[in-house]
């Protein structure tokens, strides 16, 4: 009898101690790191906005940019401590093919946030409302979202609210999205202040693996360095040296290349080479010919005016009053363009190929590409030039793989800096005067 009443009490203490303890248990299960709430997404973006602030604080001051005193890293800072949030550590960025972006920030003092959500009130309409009972403001306007809890605040603009939401509210322990995994763990450019990373779909259709961009910057312009990964060795190499047309002041669009193209000639089923096909067709352009023709230089150059001598017929009265066609010539401006391509002996048929396609036709004594300025064709030593002008324009042998292009006065630079087994290194240079003055990029 004693022993039933001893083991009814033991198992009663067991029952009630289990009842009593739960909640405690319960509660110290682990929580998921701030990493792993990031949504996956097709462009992921890291920044540590304190130490950009720093780095673009020189550029900002140099171009006396309006409120530049509000872009500092101490001004940021002392923001960041009044409202609760822990701008010592990255904020996450991430963006989608639909335009739908985000925010994750960490938060330090979440008790500090409310009186900056009523500041916030007094100058956009937002409005209250519960997503997955989660207490969420809306600026119906722009589709924008804000929300918080005790350890993170995330701003989010689009219609994928509720989806996004739900994977920072329920993620787990251990959880973080392999997009975010692999981003986190890239080493290419680890110690820079602002980094976006993409595997993105449309990307590896294309036969990239990813694409890395990051920012730099100067007193009168900043740049993204640019790292691509292809999935497979390209078929394309930098040459040493090829032949190149000059890039002057008023050049508004220039290319120059020198590449080594035999592998990708040979490789019918490279991802490059029949893309390329595929972009051909849209116009006939004789992509193949061009392959078989091509020897890897190729410089483009536009920008400025030319002067040319036009030919043209007038009526006059000769010596007896009689009315007589006189042909006469007359100097005109035109647009300057030249192109200029390196080719085997394949070049003349593929030019004869251009023309028999329409995409270049014969106008006299001079040459059209589609709607081109009269042209000029020069050849010599394997080199094909088409030119508008009078003057056969400078050329030279160089190094260089780069480009220029102008969008409504902004001047954009693009640089092949190395080019790997399967790996691009490059740099994009924007201006920073131009996009000042506009107060917009394009």
């Amino acid at each position: 009898m004693f022993r039933k009443v001893l083991f009814v009490l033991v198992l009663a203490s067991a029952v009630g101690s289990f009842i009593y303890f739960s909640p405690f248990f319960e509660g110290q299960t682990e929580q998921p790191s701030f990493e792993d709430r990031l949504p996956k997404a097709d462009f992921l973006g890291r920044c540590y906005l304190l130490d950009l602030a720093r780095e673009t604080t020189g550029m900002l001051f140099y171009n006396k940019i309006p409120f530049r005193d509000f872009f500092t890293q101490e001004f940021i800072l002392s923001q960041g401590k009044n409202y609760g949030l822990n701008l010592q550590k990255p904020l996450y960025f991430f963006a989608n093919e639909d335009g739908n972006w985000g925010v994750l920030v960490e938060v330090a003092d979440s008790s500090k946030i409310t009186p900056g959500i009523q500041r916030l009130k007094k100058i956009l309409h937002l409005s209250d409302t519960l997503i997955y009972e989660q207490k969420t403001y809306k600026y119906e306007k722009e589709s924008g979202y804000l929300t918080y809890d005790k350890n993170w605040i995330f701003l989010y603009k689009g219609n994928q609210f509720a989806q996004e939401l739900k994977q920072i509210l329920f993620a787990k322990k251990g959880g973080i999205a392999p997009c975010w995994k692999n981003f986190l763990a890239e080493k290419q450019f680890k110690n820079e202040k602002l980094v976006i990373y993409s595997n993105w779909r449309k990307l590896q259709e294309q036969g990239i693996e990813k694409a890395i961009f990051a920012h730099n910057s100067d007193s009168s312009s900043f740049s993204l360095l640019t790292y691509i990964k292809n999935s497979k060795p390209w078929n394309v190499h930098t040459k040493k040296e090829g032949i190149s047309l000059t890039s002057k002041e008023s050049t508004s669009k220039f290319m120059s290349i020198h590449l080594d193209i035999n592998d990708l000639r040979n490789d019918r089923e490279d991802l490059i080479y029949k893309y390329l096909i595929k972009l051909g067709r849209r116009i006939s352009f004789p992509t193949v010919e061009f392959f078989n023709a091509w020897t890897g230089d190729l410089s483009f150059k536009q920008g400025g005016t030319s002067i040319v001598k036009e030919e043209y017929v007038t009526s006059e009265m000769d010596d007896e009053f009689n009315i007589v066609e006189v042909k006469r010539t007359k100097d005109v401006l035109v647009p300057s363009f030249s192109l200029l391509f390196s080719v085997n002996k394949q070049g003349p048929y593929f030019i004869s190929q251009l023309m028999r396609k329409g995409i270049l036709r014969k106008d006299q004594n001079y040459y059209r590409f589609l709607t081109s300025p009269q042209l000029s064709m020069y050849q010599k030593d394997g080199n094909i030039l088409f030119y508008s002008g009078a003057k056969v324009p400078a050329m030279e042998v160089n190094s260089y793989n780069h480009g220029l292009w102008t969008e409504n006065g902004t001047k954009l630079g693009f640089y092949i800096d190395s080019l790997g087994a399967n790996e691009l290194f490059g740099t994009i240079h924007i201006p920073i005067d131009r996009i000042i003055r506009r107060n917009k990029f394009f």
